[in-house]
């Protein structure tokens, strides 16, 4: 019997080992056809901002330290199974049991109580340095807002509203510069997370909620609703970007500005002012003041469209005035039953708002 089995177990072995090969093939393969340029990634090992690397230290203290407690159990676990295994000639009888050990008793109550009052003095003094950090002189102050499924930011001592791509400036430590977040909610829970610089915290209708943030290095940081929130949750992602002080005072001057009106522009500008788009949608120096959507006053200065769905372009625009549902299925966002005519005329108007 034992001799007869043993083909069928090398197929199997055979087999198995083709199908890894085949997979390992299949990944190179995808890798290789990858975008040069592919979308940033949130990386949680590379902390660029002090509330993330203060999470990013205190979860190697907790690794190390359930590392060191695994290594323990298991290398017991393993002596025992080694030195206790049974052996030819035993008889099978119980081996002496051990009733009453203080020592043992002591070792297994205060080591553990030990180990988590560290673990919780950890927490609790990172928890401390985020939630109670000081604001000092050239502090930036935004009030994020959640909605289905879109992220709208509010720069009130500087007078600027924008959508799903927030602007900071680089935090010189000598000389920080950190932007607190005021969190809200405009319907139901989502949770603001950009991995490498800041954890999630939560946004929660009528419950203002705060964080905040100092990078360190200037460059785009991706992010998402870490909460789910309905449908799109999803797609409702955020790009955080880094400027040096003079881009970002560049970009607070740009935006600003009213929106541009260009002559070329006047029919789809029309079309728009005329339509449903301006109860919700709102542009600076028309009449659409809408606040269900977000403000397209600068629409062409932001590289996505969506919530970071879908890249700013001139096909994508003109789909998503038309099906939304194409890039975006189960969004808020309704479908503009206009002819193409129309479509076109307001794509291109809105292709003049930067």
């Amino acid at each position: 019997m034992k001799r007869s089995g043993q083909p069928w177990g090398l197929a199997r072995k055979a087999t198995a080992i083709a199908l890894l090969l085949v997979c390992v093939l299949l990944a190179a393969q995808l890798s290789a056809a990858a975008p040069a340029n592919p979308a940033p990634i949130p990386n949680i090992f590379k902390p660029a901002s002090t509330p993330a690397d203060s999470i990013f230290s205190l979860s190697r203290l907790v690794l190390a330290v359930t590392s060191a407690i695994f290594a323990v159990v298991f290398g017991l676990l393993a002596y025992s199974v080694a030195k206790f295994r049974k052996r030819k000639g035993d008889d099978s009888r119980e081996p002496p049991q051990v009733y009453g050990s203080l020592q043992v008793e002591l070792a297994w109550t205060v080591i553990p109580i030990l180990i988590v009052l560290v673990l919780f003095l950890a927490t609790a003094r990172v928890i401390h340095s985020i939630q109670d950090a000081p604001k000092p002189p050239g502090t930036i102050e935004v009030v994020a807002i959640g909605h289905q499924f879109w992220w709208e930011f509010r720069y009130p001592a500087l007078g600027v509203v924008t959508a799903n791509e927030l602007h900071v400036p680089v935090s010189d430590p000598s000389q920080p510069t950190p932007t607190f977040l005021t969190l809200l909610s405009a319907d139901t829970d989502h949770s603001f997370w950009v991995p490498q610089l800041a954890g999630k915290t939560d946004l929660i209708p009528n419950h203002p909620n705060h964080t905040w943030i100092d990078p360190h290095e200037t460059g785009l940081y991706v992010g998402q609703c870490a909460q789910y929130c309905g449908t799109q949750h999803a797609k409702m992602l955020l790009r955080v970007y880094v400027d040096s002080p003079q881009q970002f005072d560049e970009w607070i001057r740009a935006q600003k500005m009213p929106a541009l009106t260009d002559p070329a522009a006047n029919e789809g500008r029309q079309i728009f002012e005329s339509t449903a788009c301006v109860n919700c949608h709102a542009v600076s120096g028309t009449i659409a003041d809408g606040h269900f959507g977000p403000d397209l006053t600068h629409l062409m200065s932001r590289d996505t469209i969506a919530s970071g769905a879908a890249p700013n372009t001139h096909e994508n625009l003109r789909l998503w005035i038309q099906t939304p549902d194409a890039i975006k299925p189960g969004s808020l966002m309704p479908a503009m039953q206009m002819s193409d005519h129309d479509i076109d005329a307001l794509t291109n108007y809105l292709e003049t708002l930067r």
